[in-house]
């Protein structure tokens, strides 16, 4: 089941959340969040619900006597990492072992739980929480089931560590202007996701999808494809995300954000600190600061970056080119920490960072090395313009496309939030009324988004999301 389906739009969410309200008792209202996360996930994954109630129940165990002790620490991560390597990783293994030794091995293919990469590292950050002595151990298993299966941060996250929610898992408050807020961000990130990143996505399936080399792709198409992407991307994730947060204010918990506007950084360093916050500041906490950070020289510095970054490609899924893309990205922050361009003119550095961005996620979409290396090499020399990229061209750079991608621009900027600053302080003297109208405003549209979004849907087609395959 998704966020941005009928049947959890109209039916799953809202009575969940009917009965959320009826519930008094807190226990009661956390069981109930705990059956509906499993029905909810269940619904795509009846089998593999029982893998992450292992998961949970292992780490729960462990957890209870892991502070301080180094091998039941050992235990967790070769438990939860272990649970990757099988249902993730294995093809990958056997295929490149295959291919050293010249053999096609032998090989079981395995479906892919969904959410598996999500829910593992968080699973993993309350063992390492509870090891450092950070928090005590939970002793209520129901709540670390809870933490770890939550349905709005299950599948696709943002990834929440321990030490963010313990105390909300026992106690939180739904208020009239928290559900409000969050009804609001639910809406903001189904738009994103239904009336912006869907149609993006199609243009870039549509690029992605030709047989290459091609005489369909020229540099416009290319670029067309590759900026596509870009935005189906950010469009889809941060629309997720947004949802995720909304449905878990509405339900008094309060998530950080996990993204801040990553396309208008400046360098790749300014963009790893707004793109998927929640997964970067997992391997800074859990894996880059234990490696020793930049705390022992230079060199190892730069091994622990491209140690970093190549599990963090990794991470994203089981297939070469997403540990290149990790590289590459480590290979740009390395530079940067050598070479001035972090004192480049705010406009250089910003083309400087997209276009870095934007390569980076042509290998990222790629099906293979060999269609990642022809995409991006007619983005810079592909100066054919025969009758069938002509014509390729027009095809995408519909009316419907056009005007997307238009939303787009503006909407991966701060430019709303400026205008709102800009009339609030030319409005000082009377915040009441502006604030009024602003409010009513902003819930009026979130109502109309939600509305779009319905109307999308009930056409049903494209609706995929990308992070579900991590």
């Amino acid at each position: 089941m998704v966020f941005s389906s009928l049947t959890f739009l109209c039916v799953f969410f809202p009575l969940v959340f009917l009965l959320y309200l009826l519930i008094p008792q807190k226990g009661a209202k956390n069981a109930l969040l705990i059956l509906a996360s499993l029905l909810f996930y269940a619904y795509g994954e009846p089998v593999y619900v029982l893998l992450m109630l292992a998961s949970s129940l292992l780490n729960w165990l462990i957890g209870l006597k892991a502070q301080g002790r180094r091998g039941l620490l050992a235990l967790a991560v070769l438990v939860n990492l272990g649970f990757l390597a099988v249902f993730k990783y294995a093809g990958l293994v056997a295929s490149s072992l295959g291919a050293l030794i010249g053999a096609e091995l032998p090989f079981a293919e395995i479906a892919l739980p969904i959410g598996i990469s999500f829910y593992t590292f968080q699973a993993l950050s309350y063992v390492i929480d509870v090891y450092r002595g950070d928090t005590p151990a939970q002793q209520s298993y129901p709540r670390v089931l809870l933490f770890i299966s939550f349905f709005p941060q299950l599948i696709a996250g943002p990834i929440i560590k321990y030490h963010d929610v313990e105390a909300q898992l026992a106690e939180r408050t739904v208020s009239v202007e928290g559900v409000a807020t969050g009804l609001r961000r639910f809406a903001v990130g189904l738009a994103k996701k239904v009336l912006i990143a869907n149609t993006l996505g199609a243009t870039a399936d549509a690029v992605f999808g030709l047989a290459m080399p091609s005489e369909q792709v020229n540099i416009a198409v290319a670029w067309i494809g590759a900026l596509a992407y870009l935005g189906q991307i950010y469009f889809d994730f941060s629309g997720y995300s947004d949802m995720a947060i909304g449905m878990a204010r509405m339900f008094g918990f309060h998530y950080r954000e996990n993204f801040e506007y990553p396309y208008i950084s400046r360098n790749i360093q300014e963009f790893w600190r707004r793109w998927h916050i929640s997964l970067s500041t997992w391997f800074k906490e859990y894996l880059y600061i234990p490696l020793g950070g930049n705390r022992k020289g230079r060199g190892r510095t730069v091994l622990n970056k491209l140690i970093v970054f190549g599990l963090c490609g990794l991470w994203h899924g089981a297939a070469w080119t997403f540990v290149v893309w990790g590289l590459f990205h480590g290979l740009f922050l390395l530079l940067e920490e050598y070479l001035p361009i972090r004192k480049l003119p705010r406009a250089v550095g910003w083309l400087y960072a997209l276009l870095v961005v934007c390569v980076g996620f042509v290998l990222f979409r790629a099906e293979s090395f060999g269609q990642a290396l022809y995409l991006v090499g007619q983005m810079f020399t592909g100066f054919e313009f025969g009758h069938a990229a002509v014509a390729q061209t027009l095809i995408l750079l519909d009316p419907l496309s056009v005007s997307t991608f238009i939303i787009a621009v503006v909407a991966a900027t701060p430019l709303g939030l400026l205008v709102a600053n800009k009339l609030r302080a030319r409005h000082a003297d009377k915040p009441g009324a502006l604030t009024g109208a602003a409010h009513v405003g902003s819930y009026v549209g979130a109502f109309a988004l939600i509305a779009l979004s319905l109307l999308a849907l009930s056409g049903g087609g494209y609706n995929p999301f990308i992070y579900f395959r991590f």
